[in-house]
């Protein structure tokens, strides 16, 4: 899993056949092949967050993750809170 930019990138290497889709239909170029096939994200500071790897991969191989939030009130709490009223 790369975690360096605003994205995370996780790549399940086990699930993945090396079609080399994901690394094709990157924008920004994050995504590239080693010698075998494997993709590996080459620039994690370039990803858009798009998601056009993870929603073309045929094996369900990578998975594009958001920024995470900023700790508060969870939406849980809140159905907590109507609930309680």
């Amino acid at each position: 899993m790369a975690k360096k930019g605003k994205y995370s990138i996780e790549i399940y290497k086990s699930w993945c056949k090396r079609c080399g889709i994901c690394a094709a239909f990157c924008p920004a170029g994050v995504l590239a092949q080693d010698g075998s096939g494997a993709p590996y994200v080459e620039d994690p500071e370039r990803c858009t967050g798009c998601q056009l790897c993870q929603l073309h991969c045929p094996d369900f191989a990578i998975n594009v993750r958001s920024p995470k939030k900023k700790e508060g009130k969870k939406s849980t709490d809140k159905v907590e809170e109507v609930a309680n009223e």
